[in-house]
């Protein structure tokens, strides 16, 4: 058995494809980790999908930002934006069955038989492994409940932007989703600056890559995350950066975790959106 770990898709089925026939995939035997951000801005969206749903559980999928953003449009408490692709998602047929799904994926998945853990974007530098697992439960808890639309409404913002436990309600719960689903940087106190988007180097200086944080309570971890496509393939600092800009015509990543030392495989990609930030 093989477990690979795959960067974004963003609806690029295609490459998915061409990528799981270059690394063999058995779908009898193998599992396959996905970073988050299956859907959107690319073409095949519902393909995308269908396909990871159809795995069960040979795949763990953990919730991206454009995820989060398709679930709050279904849901009615987001608009559709210049640039999205979710309308064929949006008027499937089996719609409720594949949103439901999404919905109820984590936005954390640890193995610790493996020793990995899996996220879409970043952890807090005062998150270790234990209290970033709280937290991201008490976050799907309302995700998966009724109240999941409510949450939706109050999940767009960029404040607060550092962590504190004494926060409560919508505000506590949009800084969690704000770092496991859109952090890139961030400054040596864990203020997040969620506005920077270009690769290390080009943010100002007060900011580092919050995996450069010296002080990060979960240095300890092997991560494995996606997200930042202008980082590109990341490995380095107890980290795995696997979004290598399949949706902007650069490749689709993998990594096989099970093997030492790990393995990188990629395919080459269309050119589907030209970049504007993701």
């Amino acid at each position: 058995m093989a477990v690979y770990a795959i960067g974004d898709l963003q609806g690029c089925y295609t490459p998915l494809m061409q990528l799981l026939t270059r690394l063999r995939f058995d779908a009898t035997q193998d599992r396959l980790w996905f970073t988050g951000d299956l859907v959107n801005r690319g073409p095949q969206s519902l393909e995308v999908l269908r396909f990871v749903m159809g795995l069960g559980d040979r795949a763990a999928c953990v919730l991206g930002n454009h995820d989060l953003h398709l679930l709050a449009v279904a849901a009615g408490t987001a608009k559709v934006k210049k640039r999205d692709t979710l309308n064929e998602v949006l008027q499937a047929p089996d719609r409720n069955a594949l949103l439901d799904w999404l919905r109820s994926r984590p936005l954390l998945h640890h193995d610790p038989m493996l020793g990995y853990t899996l996220i879409h974007a970043g952890l807090l530098p005062p998150w270790d492994l234990a209290l970033a697992q709280r937290l991201a439960r008490e976050t799907e808890t309302v995700l998966q409940s009724d109240e999941y639309p409510e949450f939706f409404r109050h999940m767009y913002g960029d404040l607060p932007g550092r962590w504190n436990d004494r926060l409560r309600g919508f505000d506590r719960l949009r800084v969690i989703v704000n770092a496991f689903t859109r952090l890139r940087y961030c400054d040596l106190d864990g203020y997040m600056d969620l506005h920077p988007k270009g690769p290390p180097g080009s943010q100002p200086p007060e900011l580092v890559p919050w995996f450069q944080v010296p002080a990060r309570h979960s240095r300890e971890l092997k991560i494995i995350f996606g997200h930042w496509s202008t980082l590109g393939m990341w490995q380095g600092d107890g980290v795995i950066g696997l979004d290598s800009g399949c949706l902007w015509g650069h490749s689709l990543s993998a990594v096989r975790l099970d093997a030492e030392p790990v393995e990188f495989f990629n395919v080459d990609c269309e050119p589907y959106q030209l970049p504007h930030g993701a």
